[in-house]
């Protein structure tokens, strides 16, 4: 039976318990009582002519200020009432909005998947995780059938769906082009012109776009003002800032790109990464970036993707399990 059917013969109950004894079971249905009444959008106004009505019934000569009282309390909690009400319609339509975020994320996740390449002699590890539902970050690999690859990695300026929906574009603008293996430079010029043209010219996208021939273990880069990345020269043992520069996408659409060549040996790394990792931010400030390098030396003896999976339990334990921005790390490694 609806809960409306029977809240009279309950709160009834409940009341004449109350009045008897004042005892604390009888206070607890009626926290009980008030809850269901929450449940069943029952606001507080008939909660209160409940009351009243149950009153009369019960006790007939009941003084007439008492129940005349009543009327005034009925004024006093109307405006808590229009209240309630509203905040029900709040909180049903972030949860309808909760509910479609998550769809859209699920959504995102499967338009923008990529896979992890596996080629002899290179171990490749990758990770991204969102400060949110939507990721504004984005990565993708290609591989060809000379076991080159191809890697982009890329950050929205502007998060949220917008940025999800902006990626799920580019993805998909890159497909195509990636197929004939053109040069990191044409690609970003490509990628430019399709962003300049279809994307809200409020929102930007900053990317870097990496080959790895296989063969000549060359690695062949052009940067749209992405975030620079790190080689790691296995024999010095040291870091060297990857130097890369160039035009956020989408700014002018006649934008050339610079593209450089880096030889990559037996024990070096490539790390490519989102903003969200070199702006890292704790309570005490930003984290350096030779942090990240000294977690990478601790991690080194491990595989790519331990590496990059045990630097994000690093940072995200140093922003005390809350990101405040997209986390992307990727490491390429030359084993042999």
């Amino acid at each position: 039976m609806a809960f409306r059917e029977t809240m009279e013969l309950k709160y009834q109950e409940i009341l004449k318990n109350y009045i008897k004894d004042q005892s604390e079971t009888a206070l607890y249905q009626g926290q009980k009582f008030s809850r269901k009444s929450i449940e069943n959008q029952v606001t507080p106004e008939e909660i209160i002519s409940l009351h009243k009505q149950l009153l009369e019934d019960m006790y007939p000569d009941l003084p007439k200020y008492v129940v005349h009282s009543f009327d005034i309390l009925l004024e006093v909690i109307l405006p808590y009432g229009v209240a309630y009400r509203e905040n029900q319609s709040l909180r049903d339509q972030k949860r309808e909005l909760r509910s479609e975020i998550e769809i859209a994320a699920n959504v995102q996740q499967t338009l923008l998947e990529t896979k992890v390449p596996v080629v002899d002699g290179l171990d490749i590890g990758a990770i991204s995780v969102p400060a949110k539902h939507m990721n504004g970050d984005y990565y993708h690999f290609v591989q060809d059938e000379n076991n080159s690859i191809s890697i982009a990695i890329a950050d929205v300026i502007g998060k949220g769906i917008p940025a999800a929906l902006c990626m799920s574009m580019i993805k998909y603008a890159m497909d195509s082009p990636l197929e004939n293996r053109p040069e990191p430079s044409s690609v970003l010029e490509n990628l430019n012109r399709v962003v300049e043209q279809n994307v809200d010219p409020s929102m930007f996208i900053s990317m870097f776009y990496g080959m790895y021939n296989h063969d000549r273990h060359i690695f062949s880069y052009a940067s749209a003002g992405h975030e620079p990345g790190f080689f790691y020269d296995g024999k010095k043992d040291e870091f060297q800032e990857i130097h890369a520069k160039g035009l956020l996408l989408g700014i002018d659409k006649k934008t050339k790109y610079i593209q450089y060549e880096k030889q990559i040996n037996q024990g070096d790394m490539i790390i490519l990464l989102s903003d969200g990792v070199t702006e890292c931010r704790t309570d005490e400030g930003f984290i350096e970036k030779e942090v990240l390098m000294t977690y990478i030396k601790k991690y080194a003896d491990l595989s790519s993707q331990e590496i990059v999976t045990n630097i994000f339990k690093e940072f995200e334990r140093r922003q005390n399990f809350q990101l405040r921005d997209d986390f992307t790390l990727i490491i390429l490694k030359r084993d042999v």
